[in-house]
């Protein structure tokens, strides 16, 4: 095709055309203008190309290869492909060997990597092929394309060893972790999956995950699973999963949407952590406590009546004599019945403990009445020991729904307890605040305070620092069970030297 064919003058095309002689393109028998061409679109090419002749010489070569070799058109052109290439890579590729074959068979080699290093210049690594140039049906001569892809290949790399690194984590973890799509059909089960579970990844695969829930808690899952696929956070929850076996393990699970590039949700990631063996330690550590309490108090129960007890046979045995006196006798009597007496006390108080009552007449009752009809119980007691007490009630009542005796007990125990510790004066300070949903009582004295190595006995059955014969240490622990059984807490914090305060916390109505 002319210049004149193609409606432009050829003096404006040469004048827009770059110089050959600056990128080393030299063509034989090829006009000025078309060496400028061929030069201009190879140029263009981000490959480097460089055209070889049947004596594997170097033709041509583009600008990128003469830029990437550090190379000039002078010291390429022309010169044969040995001085171009370092001796290894024409012996160990067999370049020339595959340059022959494509004169040959006018077919194109595969593309195959290179690792070429110029002057100066780090380690590269090139895919190349061979191309035959044809003219008139004959191979004139061939063109090595050569692309720099050592970017590429390393963050093939890069990707390749986070994957590995992603693999190791997701094989070797300890719990359970799975993968989802977004209608929950399992695409990945780790082998502590399969280990604790039974279910190996085929039998598992593509199935819902939800499934393999126990029945109760599969419309709970199936839930979950629905709802984040509109959420960005993470979801938690236990619920039992069913062994290949029928047995329900139970597990803690944590759910995660996984994001693509659009920040839509493409799936879940899903990992579970067995509690089976946890819950085993927890059931040996209970026992081992209840036979620790048990044994604390049957010590405390031993103690505790064996006094009376010894009391009521010395009197029994006086009693049995002949040659005692009324008054004596009378003496004896009344010692025997004061053992009894005691003795009673002590089972009664351990059957409260062990057994609060029901409160089967709980009904809805105002917390500040209580409180301030049990503070009048005690109102002389807190006038002869000289103490301030000190009340912060909300204006408005507080209900809950309780036993107003049961309750009662609980707050005139603390405050006895609080009277007992401050024989020479003090503050007793009683305060109820209102919060969402609960209300918070506390109890606190200026007294003498709680050790620090008593402080975790002191809801303990038999527990306490009273002398002898004046306490038998089950008012707290009577306390405790109360507001347990009020479906409430009641804690406890002390500073020795400075007193002690108690918080009970009720649920309101």
């Amino acid at each position: 095709m002319t210049d004149q064919a193609n409606g432009h003058p050829s003096e404006m095309r040469k004048a827009s055309l770059p110089d050959s002689t600056k990128t080393g393109i030299v063509l034989d028998g090829a006009s000025d203008w078309h060496q400028k061409l061929y030069a201009m679109l190879l140029d263009t090419i981000p490959s480097s190309v460089l055209m070889i002749d049947q004596n594997m010489r170097v033709v041509l070569a583009n600008r990128n290869f003469l830029k990437k070799s550090r190379r000039s058109a002078s010291d390429t052109i022309g010169f044969p492909l040995q001085k171009i290439f370092p001796a290894v890579i024409i012996e160990k590729m067999d370049i020339i060997g595959q340059i022959r074959q494509v004169f040959r068979s006018s077919q194109p080699t595969k593309g195959q990597r290179m690792f070429f290093r110029s002057p100066g210049v780090s380690m590269r690594t090139y895919y190349y092929r061979i191309v035959p140039f044809e003219w008139q049906r004959s191979v004139e001569n061939v063109m090595l394309l050569m692309d720099d892809v050592t970017e590429q290949i390393q963050l093939s790399d890069e990707i390749q060893r986070v994957q590995r690194h992603l693999a190791s984590i997701f094989d070797s973890a300890s719990d359970i972790m799975l993968s989802t799509d977004t209608d929950g059909r399992i695409l990945s089960w780790n082998p502590a999956a399969e280990r604790i579970s039974g279910y190996s990844f085929t039998e598992v695969k593509n199935q819902v995950f939800y499934r393999l829930c126990a029945k109760d808690h599969q419309e709970n899952v199936r839930k979950i699973f629905s709802e984040m696929r509109t959420r960005r956070d993470s979801v938690t929850g236990e619920w039992d999963l069913v062994t290949k076996k029928g047995l329900d393990t139970h597990v803690s699970w944590v759910c995660s949407p996984m994001k693509d590039q659009q920040l839509e949700t493409a799936g879940f990631v899903v990992v579970g952590r067995d509690h089976t063996e946890r819950r085993k330690m927890e059931m040996q550590l209970r026992q081992s406590q209840k036979f620790a309490a048990l044994g604390v108090m049957a010590g405390g129960i031993a103690h505790e009546i064996r006094n009376p007890l010894a009391i009521c046979s010395s009197a029994a045995q006086f009693l049995l004599a002949d040659d005692i006196s009324p008054d004596f006798r009378i003496e004896c009597a009344r010692k025997l019945h004061e053992g009894i007496e005691r003795a009673s006390v002590v089972i009664e108080n351990l059957l409260k403990f062990a057994r609060p009552p029901e409160g089967s007449n709980r009904e809805e009752v105002n917390l500040l009445d209580i409180i301030r009809e049990t503070i009048a119980l005690i109102s002389n007691q807190i006038n002869i020991q000289k103490i301030k007490l000190k009340s912060d009630f909300p204006a408005q009542p507080v209900f809950i729904n309780g036993s107003a005796g049961l309750l009662q007990q609980v707050f005139i125990n603390l405050f006895l307890n609080g009277l007992k510790v401050m024989p020479d004066g003090g503050h007793l300070t009683v305060s109820v605040q209102k919060t969402k949903c609960s209300a918070l009582i506390r109890v606190a004295d200026t007294g003498h305070g709680i050790v620090e190595e008593n402080i975790d006995k002191i809801f303990d059955p038999f527990f306490t620092t009273s002398p002898v014969g004046e306490g038998v240490g089950l008012g707290l622990s009577i306390c405790y069970a109360i507001i347990e059984q009020h479906s409430g807490t009641i804690e406890v914090e002390s500073i020795e030297g400075r007193g002690t305060s108690f918080t009970i916390m009720l649920p309101m109505l």
